[in-house]
C-alpha cells in the first residue's frame, strides 16, 4: 500500500463544471479518467476528494496530485 499518489500530469485539468453538481478528484493518480476518479485507487490509502461547483465556470484541477488545495491547482506543478 502506498500513500504517495502519482503524478498524472506536470499542469492543470481545465474543466467546465455545473453550478450544483459533485465531481470526485483522483488523488492517488492512477485514474484512467483523469481528473476524475475511477476507482483505482483500491489499495493505495488514498481516496477520491468531492468537489461541489458553487457556480458553472471553469476550474482547474490539480495533475499534479501534489497541491496543498486539493482537488484544485495551486501550482504546485511549476516547483516539480
Amino acid at each position: 500500500m502506498s500513500d504517495t499518489p502519482i503524478i498524472a500530469q506536470t499542469s492543470p485539468f481545465p474543466v467546465e463544471v455545473v453550478e450544483g453538481k459533485s465531481y470526485f478528484w483522483c488523488a492517488c493518480g492512477k485514474s484512467k479518467r483523469q481528473p476524475f476518479c475511477d476507482g483505482s485507487h483500491k489499495g493505495t490509502g488514498l481516496e477520491p476528494v468531492k468537489y461541489t461547483a458553487d457556480a458553472s465556470k471553469k476550474v482547474f484541477f490539480c495533475g499534479c496530485k501534489q497541491t496543498a488545495k486539493p482537488p484544485l491547482c495551486d501550482g504546485s506543478h511549476s516547483r516539480l
